[in-house]
């Protein structure tokens, strides 16, 4: 049994491109109007940033150009990411990016005449337009890994090429990886990429998940040697970049824009590999003992403690979950993403050549997208409500800042998201005092919330820092070799809590983050911003949420350490982690209190 194709679900549950441009000949129109704003935007101002009056007289064309890009991509990316495999999307995202590299290209001098004033005439740009004192930031910052005006002219010509990966692993991963259906008692199982990630991983019946597993490790292996020449191309670039820009690592270049330090990205990784890890085992063993398993496998890793008491939720009752969650955020907030159901700001269907997972996208003074396949099991609430939380934070943001202070440190980015999940589960949480209910919400947030990205995205980030280490070092890889490095990571997060074989090694594959800089360990570093909050919030109330709703409008206003203040978290020291790795550790040891409870009944 396939999926069913793109033309064939239902339209109604699709989002809704037209609030971009109502039709191609629109966007068409709109492309040549961008880029003839473009070269407008050169003649006007090239040679002519030496003044902090000229260059503050530039951000409003800028910023128009800049707002047509942003459209015109997200009206091209949209239609692509929910069928890779129509081919009039893929001439749509091609013609777009191609046009948009060109653009760019003609735009890199705005950047280096800019940089080349003094920090006395930058100091005056600031003084003049306070709201984008965060571009004089990040110029002062960035002064010295610029390269010539020719060479950062030529690096974004050639964009699409050097970004080109990423979309080569997704299409191959929606387009490519075809995996065969099973049977197993006579019934048929479809299977595909989404369905193992969003429905068989989860699934309460060892044969149907292992078996679905199986499949799947199997039909990554067949592919393994070709995305590993992809994604080394990637990271050799990286390293490229950053031996041109001056950088002695690929980590210490990625992580300047995110304005992070080395040790902050350290932490993240090795406290809690450390010190969550022997908490993780305690309850994997736990689900282990309860569901009467010889061993835990990798396969294993996503069920449930008490699959009898599953939440299934209809997607007509997912307003209702959303609202009830959100509620302590207030009405304005909740007035704000309200019509993401009625306006079709969401893509619920699973169908065929659609990009997997989940995600949120907003074009600039538009309203937000989200993807995700909507399956009817408890994890699609916390996803919708995840995305949702980034929907609110770029809401927020668009309506306090300009494009040109839009853009949060990406250590900062998944804090609103999260944030939202732990509202969820305090949603749950309420509904009940009883025993098993009380159990069911803690053990989903452990396995929606935290294991997804403290767990699942933090072993990620933890793989990418050996793959980077490699290639600092002047190494290479194959597909074995980053086999090898996904399994010890692992193994050392899980101890003898889990069997870790060639295909939990497998899952390297799974993830186009790899392709996004150094975007996975942010998952944790958001969370432990959030969780820090969420914790402030149930102790102190409404003050905390007033701070909460200050910190998600705040752009690009701040650096991440001034940001996560804002909020009321210090992230200048381990404590924030530590004491949200204590949480969970409180939170494992209710679970196991509640089970020997309800065992002794």
């Amino acid at each position: 049994m396939s999926l069913p194709k793109r033309k064939d679900v239902d339209q109604n549950l699709t989002w809704d491109v037209t609030a971009i441009y109502p039709d191609d000949a629109a966007f068409y129109a709109d492309l040549t109007t961008a880029q003839n704003l473009a070269l407008d935007f050169v003649k006007n101002y090239q040679g002519k940033l030496t003044d902090a009056k000229t260059i503050v007289q530039s951000f409003k064309p800028l910023e128009v150009i800049l707002t047509k890009l942003s459209w015109l991509d997200h009206y091209a990316f949209l239609q692509q990411a929910s069928d890779m495999t129509d081919e009039h999307f893929n001439q749509l995202l091609r013609d777009v990016s191609a046009a948009s590299a060109k653009i760019e290209a003609d735009l890199t001098f705005f950047n280096n005449e800019v940089m080349q004033n003094d920090t006395k005439v930058l100091d005056e740009v600031q003084a003049l337009a306070p709201a984008y004192a965060n571009l004089t930031r990040h110029w002062k910052k960035d002064k010295k890994h610029l390269l010539s005006p020719k060479v950062e002219k030529a690096l974004a010509s050639l964009s699409p090429v050097l970004n080109g990966q990423e979309g080569l692993y997704t299409t191959a991963r929606a387009a490519d990886f075809s995996m065969e259906d099973f049977e197993i008692d006579g019934k048929k199982y479809p299977m595909s990429f989404v369905l193992y990630e969003n429905t068989y991983q989860y699934h309460k019946d060892p044969r149907v998940r292992h078996t679905a597993h199986k499949i799947f490790s199997n039909v990554l292996r067949q592919h393994q040697n070709t995305i590993a020449a992809n994604y080394y191309n990637h990271v050799l670039k990286e390293k490229t970049i950053a031996t041109m820009r001056g950088f002695d690592s690929v980590i210490d270049y990625l992580l300047s824009s995110q304005e992070v330090t080395r040790d902050m990205f350290d932490r993240q990784i090795d406290l809690i590999i450390n010190e969550l890890g022997p908490i993780m085992q305690k309850y994997m063993k736990l689900i282990q003992k309860e569901r009467g398993l010889d061993k835990m496998v990798y396969s294993d890793l996503q069920i449930d403690l008490d699959p009898d008491f599953a939440l299934e939720i209809n997607l007509k009752d997912a307003p209702q979950y959303v609202k009830g969650a959100l509620a302590p955020l207030g009405e304005d907030y909740y007035a704000a993403i309200k019509n993401a159901f009625k306006d079709r700001w969401i893509d619920f269907p699973v169908n065929a050549g659609k990009e997997s997972g989940g995600f949120e996208t907003t074009p600039y003074g538009l309203h937000p997208y989200i993807l995700m396949s909507w399956t009817g099991v408890l994890p699609d609430i916390y996803t919708l409500v995840h995305e949702l939380g980034h929907a609110g934070n770029f809401i927020s943001i668009n309506k306090h800042n300009p494009i040109l202070a839009g853009e949060p440190s990406l250590y900062l980015i998944e804090s609103p998201s999260t944030f939202n999940e732990l509202l969820m589960t305090h949603y749950l949480e309420k509904q009940s005092s009883d025993p098993r209910k009380l159990r069911f919400a803690y053990t989903t947030m452990m396995t929606n919330t935290y294991f997804h990205n403290f767990i699942t995205h933090l072993l990620e980030a933890a793989f990418q820092r050996e793959v980077y280490k490699l290639i600092d070092a002047g190494q290479g890889f194959d597909g074995q070799k980053l086999t090898e490095i996904k399994m010890s990571v692992q193994k050392k997060f899980w101890g003898d809590a889990v069997d870790i074989d060639e295909d939990a090694g497998l899952t390297w594959m799974r993830q186009s983050h790899y392709y996004m800089g150094l975007y996975s360990y942010s998952y944790s570093a958001g969370l432990t911003i959030s969780t820090q909050a969420y914790l402030r919030f149930l102790k102190e109330g409404q003050p905390e949420i007033d701070r909460w709703l200050e910190y998600i409008s705040l752009g690009d206003q701040k650096t991440p350490l001034e940001a996560a203040k804002v909020a009321g978290v210090d992230v200048s020291s381990a404590e924030p982690l530590k004491n949200t790795i204590a949480f969970l550790g409180e939170t494992v040891d209710k679970i196991c209190a509640l089970t020997a409870e309800l065992n002794q009944k």
